[in-house]
């Protein structure tokens, strides 16, 4: 499943004008004419945005930029659209109206409209207007008219004591209800021609001209403790709790542990360790596709820490971590530095690729472990443009994980980068060669004035179950490669010495 989300195109009404019909069947009299899409994409081509599921268009919204004193909370939704002719859109105004939004009901479940809020909030602020304001439909408020009025409705919706599809929505988005309007949209009988005028504030709103740009990325650690599940779904129930976590926070990336799935080796534990972890590495294919139906579904980017994979025409086994992006796509690595246990016990075979992954975040770079203790592995990375790394962890005792903390925070000296590691802690009984963990999940930065003083943007409590929530600000990075007290990333002696990348050099 590949979800994009992109400005409308008049080439799309089709699509749109079907996916319309089907959201809402009992007005299909108010179906946008071509005509009028044409000119919205024309003069406001910013605010008309829509999102595909492998290429069919599946959610539209709307907009319109208004100067809205001149219209004020009291008005109907043919005033605001100047009775449907798009001339209240103005190039000066200082509010986004929201005119429409819809799903197709077979992709309700993806929380499509979630995005496409999430899409008009960027805008607003990209734009530097005050808001965003829409008169939303209460579409089962005739369910409830006899006995409440309007601002009863209302207030039992935000009481949670009622469910309004469209009204709980815009509250959990965080809109607050200004007024009730009355006559709003005539043809919208199960509001009864009610709407609630919503707005949602934009905090970076400045009468200067605004300069904020899309820098800041939320990074989600998961410090995983290990524990038997009674099968997969439980240990399915246990991934999508944190996945919501990290969701409802906002977060642009969850992080998993290195083997945070080897708990389900328990019912193999009579066999061989390189046995059973094959019998592990059948599973992977369904955690890889459940973990990226959680990511399309709750719009984060998961990094499922590292599974076994096998390559059963050669019978070899590989530790891989899988990026599953929000918009569906996969990308992998396979760990290229193999520890003597991984060898020992499980007769691991390292990876032969080296690449930067692309993400709606920017360029990121993903090792495992070991990895991370070989400086030229990030260092080519970085040389491709990463900013930031992941690094999911497994270590057993203390002076383990000191040797990859004090690595990682290397390498985000070495390369101007953030670094981001996350491990597994507590105890394994009756798993052979998983039987303790030690972890903490830290963010470490490069060290100059911009960033912490002792280049740690946050740590988690070491060994137990929790979360660390850091953000990270990209444009710190560029300021630290052109004006930072030590450049390592200009600086090199390049005419000495150099880190290649040979599988590149052959492409």
């Amino acid at each position: 499943m590949q979800i994009d989300i992109r400005k409308l195109s008049i080439d799309d009404y089709e699509e749109l004008r079907d996916t319309m019909q089907k959201a809402y069947p009992a007005m299909s009299e108010s179906i946008w004419s071509k005509k009028s899409i044409q000119k919205l994409i024309k003069i406001f081509p910013e605010g008309q945005i829509c999102i595909t599921v492998d290429d069919k268009i599946a959610a539209v919204c709307l907009s319109l930029k208004v100067q809205y004193e001149l219209f004020g909370d009291d008005h109907t939704y043919k005033e605001i659209t100047g009775n449907y002719t798009f001339n209240t859109h103005s190039e000066t105004g200082n509010v986004l109206y929201g005119i429409e939004i819809f799903v197709d009901p077979e992709f309700r479940e993806l929380r499509l409209a979630r995005r496409l809020y999430d899409a008009r909030k960027e805008l607003c602020e990209k734009l530097n207007l005050k808001s965003i304001i829409v008169g939303g439909r209460i579409p089962h408020y005739h369910l409830h008219s006899a006995d409440l009025s309007p601002r009863e409705y209302i207030q039992q919706v935000r009481k949670k004591e009622i469910y309004d599809p469209v009204l709980s929505f815009q509250l959990a988005n965080n809109f607050l209800p200004v007024r009730v309007l009355k006559n709003y949209l005539p043809e919208d009988l199960h509001s009864e021609e009610n709407a609630v005028l919503m707005q949602w504030n934009n905090i970076y709103y400045s009468k200067k001209p605004n300069t904020m740009q899309d820098s800041v990325i939320r990074l989600g650690l998961v410090q995983w403790q290990m524990r038997h599940f009674k099968d997969i779904d439980a240990f399915f129930e246990q991934v999508e709790f944190f996945v919501n976590v990290m969701a409802d926070y906002k977060s642009d990336f969850i992080m998993f542990p290195e083997f945070f799935n080897t708990p389900l080796l328990a019912p193999f534990n009579a066999l061989s360790e390189r046995e059973s972890m094959f019998k592990l590495a059948e599973l992977t294919e369904e955690i890889k596709i459940r973990l990226s139906q959680l990511a399309i579904s709750y719009n984060i980017n998961i990094i499922g820490g590292s599974m076994p994979y096998a390559d059963t025409e050669k019978d070899d086994l590989y530790n891989i971590s899988y990026l599953l992006h929000r918009d569906g796509k996969i990308d992998e690595h396979r760990k290229i530095h193999i520890t003597p246990n991984e060898k020992k016990f499980y007769g691991m075979k390292g990876g032969n690729e080296i690449k930067v992954i692309d993400t709606d975040c920017g360029k990121v770079g993903l090792v495992i472990c070991y990895d991370v203790e070989f400086p030229e592995l990030p260092r080519i990375l970085a040389d491709q443009g990463m900013k930031i790394l992941f690094v999911p962890y497994l270590t057993d005792t203390q002076n383990a994980y000191m040797r990859v903390r004090h690595c990682a925070a290397a390498r985000a000296i070495e390369n101007e980068c953030y670094v981001a590691i996350a491990g597994c802690v507590g105890n394994l009984p009756g798993v052979n060669n998983m039987d303790i963990q030690y972890g903490q999940a830290a963010v470490f930065t490069p060290s100059d004035f911009a960033f912490p003083s002792n280049a740690v943007k946050g740590e988690a409590t070491p060994n137990t179950e929790t979360t660390l929530i850091v953000d990270v600000d990209l444009n710190l990075l560029k300021e630290l490669h052109h004006y930072g007290a030590v450049r390592t990333m200009t600086d090199r002696r390049k005419d000495l010495y150099d880190t290649i990348n040979y599988n590149s050099e052959l492409e």
